[in-house]
């Protein structure tokens, strides 16, 4: 019988907006390392990373923030809805309030400059299986921005009424007791219904549905 043919690497093409040329350089030939990467364009700021989404029709895009002419989070704004690229902020600080735009805007995570290069490709990976990425040196920030935001009924995924409460609680950064506690239900109950909700919405763990939550108005920032 003959042997299996090996698996493939998944090819990803990548572009990359950074306005600093040694960090695109170094961070080019970190991807080109990894086995199915391609960096198919770079730019400088957020008009160019535009017209790559447009022109190299990358699978994803790495933006940084705090950028000439254009930065990231306006870049993504323009980007939000066309269907283009997954975008991932790669970059040295974001303000919390940037961050909940970002995600509101499309983006599918944030990774700090300064994280372990094996966070952003094993986070590449991620993003093309249809997750979030959010590095530990900014979940706590955004935590906090959705805890300060106020919560409106989520309309999506067919949930009920109390799945609803539910998903408000969890995007205002409450635990299960508290839920609870606030709904006057037991704590089996809450547990019930968040398998439902992860059930009904893809998400696989809180932060991402709460990220899901933001995505689609269940969080405004208004």
């Amino acid at each position: 019988m003959p042997e299996p043919m090996p698996e493939q690497p998944r090819r990803v093409r990548i572009s990359i907006a950074d306005d600093h040329q040694i960090f695109r350089d170094g961070l080019r030939r970190l991807l080109e390392s990894e086995p199915g990467f391609e960096v198919v364009s770079e730019g400088a700021d957020g008009i160019d990373a535009i017209h790559m989404a447009r022109d190299s029709q990358p699978d994803i895009l790495l933006l940084d923030v705090a950028m000439p002419r254009m930065g990231g989070v306006e870049a993504l704004a323009s980007l939000a809805n066309a269907g283009g690229p997954l975008v991932i902020l790669l970059t040295a600080a974001i303000q919390p309030s940037d961050l909940l735009k970002a995600i509101q805007f499309g983006a599918r995570g944030v990774v700090m400059k300064e994280s372990a290069t094996r966070l952003l490709i094993d986070g590449i990976h991620r993003v093309m299986d249809g997750k979030y990425i959010i590095g530990a040196d900014v979940a706590d920030d955004l935590a906090q921005a959705v805890k300060q935001v106020g919560a409106e009924r989520p309309r999506p995924y067919k949930l009920t009424p109390r799945e609803m409460d539910i998903v408000s609680a969890i995007a205002e950064g409450q635990s299960n007791r508290q839920i609870a506690e606030r709904l006057s239900i037991s704590l089996q109950t809450v547990k019930h219904h968040l398998t439902s909700i992860f059930d009904k919405t893809g998400a696989s763990n809180r932060l991402e549905l709460a990220l899901l939550a933001i995505r689609q108005g269940v969080v405004d920032s208004d």
